[in-house]
């Protein structure tokens, strides 16, 4: 049953509609495993609605860094969202992100090591990310380095995974990998 999905695009491109039709497609009763932290009342707000849209057959999970520490054997499971758990990382320490360079390779590292952990597991796993890199350079290092990261956490996913989707405008493109 282990499978990996990766569903990415840009924002508001219909990734995490697309990815609970997925997962609704393969299980009556999946799992959203939400990585988001949450950050404002406007932001606990959006994850309530969320929540209420799903309805009852849904099992949520938040979790921002430790994934793998949940069981999800026989499973399907939405992991929404990584960029938002690539932030979690980055900001377990912000001076460090802000003024160390090399905090970025040990984010990495982390993020691949628990993706590993987490994808170790007899389940569907469907990732929701975000296209980030797809537009101008950044003229903030931050920003720049955080782009970095989710680039190469987005690669990373993709090339363990068993199919990969583009969402442009509401409609998926399949990926087709070789």
């Amino acid at each position: 049953m282990k499978r990996i999905i990766l569903i990415t695009g840009g924002e508001r491109s219909g990734k995490s509609s697309f990815a609970e039709q997925t997962a609704l497609s393969l299980s009556s009763n999946p799992v959203y495993l939400a990585t988001a932290k949450v950050w404002d009342d406007e932001f606990r707000e959006r994850v309530r609605r969320h929540q209420e849209r799903r309805g009852p057959e849904w099992t949520n999970i938040e979790e921002e860094l430790e994934l793998g520490k949940h069981d999800f054997t026989g499973r399907v499971v939405v992991i929404d969202c990584v960029t938002l758990w690539c932030t979690n990382y980055l900001y377990r320490d912000q001076t460090r992100a802000e003024h160390d360079p090399t905090w970025i390779n040990l984010c990495l590292e982390d993020i691949k090591a628990e993706f590993d952990r987490l994808t170790a597991q007899d389940a569907t796993f469907i990732f929701v990310t975000n296209e980030i890199g797809m537009g101008g350079v950044s003229a903030n290092i931050l920003q720049r380095r955080f782009t970095d990261l989710q680039g190469w956490v987005n690669q990373y996913i993709a090339g363990k995974a068993h199919e990969v989707t583009l969402m442009v405008s509401g409609i998926p493109v399949y990926i087709v990998k070789k």
